[in-house]
This record gives C-alpha cells, structure tokens and sequence, in this order.
C-alpha cells in the first residue's frame, strides 16, 4: 500500500497541522517497502560507480541522485545529466555554472566527477546524506500531489536555511535564490509580486526583491532566514497570499473579504 501524507486542509491551518506531525509522516514514509528498498540498493551499489557514464548507466542509481535535488524530472535526460556531472563546477565555464537553475550545480559538486575534483561516490557519509535528502525530497513529492504549497514549503525549511548560512554575499544570495525555482516561486509569492516580474532585467529584479523584503522583514539580507522565525513568518506570509488568491480565482472580492474579516 502506497503511503500518502496526510493535509487535512490547505493554508497555514494545514501547514500547521503537517509541522506537528511532519516527523511521524517522514517516518512512516521513509519505513515504506518501495523507499527501503530504493536506498539500501544506492548504498550497496553507489561507491562501485566511478565515473559519471556509470551513474547515469544505472536509472535505479541515478533516480535516486537526481531525486535528492528534486531534479527526478530529469531521469529520462541522462546525456544532459551526465554532461552536467562530468563538467564538474571548478570551471567557470562549465555546464552547471552557466544554468540558471543552482540545483544543476547542487548534483554536480555532490559527485565530483569534474576535472581536478574528488570523487565522492566512495565517502559512506555523504552518499547516506544523498540518499536521505532523496527520501525528503520524495515525501515533498507526497505532499505536493496534495497541495503544492506545503511541497514549497517543506522545501523552504531547509533549502532557504542551507541559503542563508552560505559564506558568500548578500548579492550572490539572493541571486542563487533566483536560480531555486521553488524558493523563487516563494518569495515572488510572499512579496506579492506579479508572475511578469522575471522578464525585468535581473539587477532590477534584484533591486525590487530586495526592496520588497526589507518593506516586510525590515532587513534585506537573506542571512535572516538562518533564524527560524524569519523562515516562519515568510512561510506564514507564502502560504497567506497563496490561499487569498486561490479564493479570489473561485469567489468575489466580497466574499473574499467576508471570509478574511470572519477569521
């Protein structure tokens, strides 16, 4: 029997009830047969790949790879992807450092297959560490065929944290945000700016995110979002804007309002 999470109802009442339950869930998840089955096979077969032919060779290896960066719709690229992962990251011209998606560089660094790097494939640890992020990642799969909003969130807890606490600048940040989808979507979101935003020039982009941010926050270095209340607030405030305009697609402004005012 395939496990599905439970989200009783969308918006910050359902966030709420999946944050008190969200360990029970990911366990109950990570226990299911198909997902024990799928990380005991990485572990026993990953530290024989050498190279990154092999690892895109193996659709059950690479699965759970791409998987562990939400990259899974990618599983049927596999020149793509093994482009991604010989390139390594050390150039500057290399494949994942000219995307604008950060998850390519994310898949890439995690193997170190690239010219002059270390391969990782044989480090115990760090493949343990892939095939839970898999595991996570998967059940904020779950989630989403329930309610896409929580899957962005549970997806902002520790990616926006793993952001903020990056020894880089304020500017390199927020344009490393740019290149998350999910965190993009959010923060467009949470800030109330329009779905047309992304065809400004990118140092405007940058100018307004940043501007927008510190209207709502006071601040507008993403280093905030290493504190959890910072990260709660702008969940609180994704998930609030979310769920008006899913509201205002179905039902008047009025009623809209109505609803708001009774709650």
């Amino acid at each position: 029997m395939t496990f599905q999470p439970v989200v009783p109802s969308d918006g910050i009442v359902g966030w709420r009830f999946l944050q008190r339950t969200y360990d029970a869930q990911l366990e109950s998840y990570s226990s299911s047969t198909v997902r024990e089955r799928e990380t005991r096979y990485f572990l026993e077969n990953i530290g024989k790949v050498q190279s990154a032919e092999d690892l895109v060779s193996d659709r059950r290896l690479l699965q759970v790879a791409l998987g562990a960066f939400g990259l899974e719709g990618d599983i049927n690229n596999r020149y793509f992807i093994q482009k991604i992962l010989s390139d390594g990251t050390s150039a500057d011209d290399a494949l994942p450092n000219r995307l604008a998606d950060k998850r390519y560089r994310e898949l890439s660094e995690a193997f170190g297959f690239g010219p002059g790097e270390v391969r990782k494939t044989g480090r115990v640890s760090d493949m343990e560490a892939i095939a839970q992020d898999n595991v996570v990642s998967r059940f904020e799969i779950a989630v989403g065929e329930s309610d896409d909003s929580m899957r962005i969130s549970l997806y902002a807890q520790h990616a926006l944290k793993d952001l903020a606490s990056q020894d880089s600048s304020s500017d390199t940040k927020w344009f490393d945000l740019m290149g998350l989808p999910p965190l993009r979507s959010m923060m467009e979101t949470a800030l109330g700016l329009p779905s047309s935003f992304a065809q400004l020039d990118i140092d405007k982009q940058l100018e307004v995110f940043k501007d927008r941010l510190s209207g709502l926050t006071g601040s507008d270095d993403l280093a905030q979002f290493t504190e959890e209340a910072a990260v709660s607030k702008l969940t609180d405030q994704f998930l609030a804007r979310r769920q008006i305009a899913q509201l205002q697609s179905i039902i008047s402004p009025a009623q809209t309002a109505l609803i708001l005012l009774g709650a």
